[in-house]
C-alpha cells in the first residue's frame, strides 16, 4: 500500500506533499524529527490529506501531479473538500 498525502504547517502556513509506502504515523514521525530538508523549518506538521494507491509509481504520479498546480488554493479546496477518516491519525 502507498499514500499520497499533503502536511500542514501552521506556523509557516504552508503545505507539503509528499508520498511513501511507510505508515502515515510513521511518516509524520520522520518529518517531526530532527532532519534536513523543508519540512524541519518548523515541528506543527499535520497530515491534512491523503490518498491509498496501488503502486510507487502511482503515488509518485499523484505528488507530481498535486504539485504541478502550484497553487495554494487549489490543494485548500482538494483538503477541505475531503474528511480525513483514519483512526490513527
Amino acid at each position: 500500500m502507498y499514500f499520497c498525502y499533503i502536511l500542514y504547517s501552521k506556523n509557516l502556513d504552508k503545505f507539503y506533499v509528499g508520498h511513501s509506502s511507510e505508515s502515515l504515523q510513521e511518516r509524520l514521525r520522520k518529518h517531526l524529527s530532527d532532519h534536513k530538508g523543508f519540512t524541519s523549518k518548523t515541528k506543527d506538521w499535520k497530515v491534512v490529506y491523503f490518498e491509498t494507491l496501488v503502486s510507487k509509481s502511482s503515488a509518485y504520479k499523484r505528488e507530481r501531479e498535486i504539485k504541478a498546480w502550484k497553487s495554494k488554493s487549489r490543494i485548500q479546496k482538494l483538503v477541505h473538500t475531503t474528511k480525513i477518516e483514519h483512526p490513527d491519525l
